[in-house]
């Protein structure tokens, strides 16, 4: 929904919502990394949280994740995030790629691995974001409810 002046003409608010549309598909562009800028950005939260020891061979999106946000094998060096991470906001991203990163280092969920997580400063807050996600997906759809 778009809200707009009651004084602008049709002309006026055309233009207003092609701007506005331009606007919103750019930050789209920007939030949906390709497997190569992700592979970067591996890298680059691999150098600042854990000084670089953590080394992925691949890292990509991937669309058979339903269940998770995202998998590591550390055998292979293999890290794939869920498509529906994709325009989320940049910390929770990170925030997937540091867990999955943090399994090359240490595999399982023990407090070894709790601690390697504490160095993301934004952990607790991306976890809520993430969980709310999960939780508005059960509520049911109420028609006619704000933002409607």
């Amino acid at each position: 929904m778009v809200l707009i002046p009651a004084r602008m003409s049709e002309a006026e608010e055309q233009r207003w919502v092609n701007v506005m549309l331009d606007k919103l598909a750019a930050q789209e562009s920007k939030r949906n990394l390709g497997d190569a800028e992700l592979a970067e950005r591996a890298r680059r939260l691999s150098d600042q949280y854990f000084d670089g020891r953590a080394r992925p061979a691949s890292v990509r999106w991937v669309t058979n994740q339903n269940t998770r946000w995202g998998s590591c094998t550390p055998s292979e060096g293999s890290i794939r995030l869920s498509h529906r991470l994709q325009g989320m906001p940049e910390y929770v991203v990170d925030y997937v790629l540091v867990h999955e990163l943090a399994h090359l280092l240490v595999p399982g969920h023990g407090p070894r691995f709790w601690r390697l997580l504490d160095a993301y400063p934004r952990t607790e807050r991306a976890r809520g974001y993430l969980e709310g996600v999960v939780a508005a997906g059960r509520l049911p759809h109420v028609p006619g409810g704000r933002g409607e």
